[in-house]
């Protein structure tokens, strides 16, 4: 397993943007298919979008929910071991604990039983 910290989270008005960043220790990040989810309060965590890795080289599939594609953008940084989670045109109903997740080889489904590390969460409040 990898120790997951999430940084970037804050408040930001309809319309913002917010960059998440998921930095990884304990092994490298290259071999993991990352995801980031959310929890909004009295809600079940929900997929918003993954890395994932083919398993055979260093390439990677973005996948997003449809909720948000268009909006937000994953991407990683082996060397550093970070992924990231651009987000742009952020709305009310992306308030939420964005949590970012890690599981090892290119996974078969991004549900969370799916994804055996996970970050502490970070939140993010979009409100004017």
């Amino acid at each position: 397993q990898v120790h997951l910290v999430e940084s970037g989270g804050g408040l930001v008005q309809p319309g913002g943007s917010l960059r998440l960043s998921c930095t990884a220790s304990g092994r490298s990040f290259s071999g993991y298919t990352v995801g980031w989810f959310r929890q909004a309060p009295g809600k079940e965590r929900e997929f918003v979008a993954a890395s994932r890795w083919s398993g055979i080289t260093i390439y990677y599939t973005a996948y997003y929910t449809d909720s948000v594609k268009g909006r937000f953008t994953i991407s990683r940084d082996n060397a550093v071991n970070t992924v990231y989670l651009q987000m742009n045109s952020l709305k009310a109903e992306d308030t939420a604990v964005y949590y970012c997740a890690a599981g090892l080889g290119p996974i078969t489904s991004v549900v969370p039983a799916e994804f055996a590390s996970w970050g502490q969460g970070t939140q993010v409040t979009v409100s004017s």
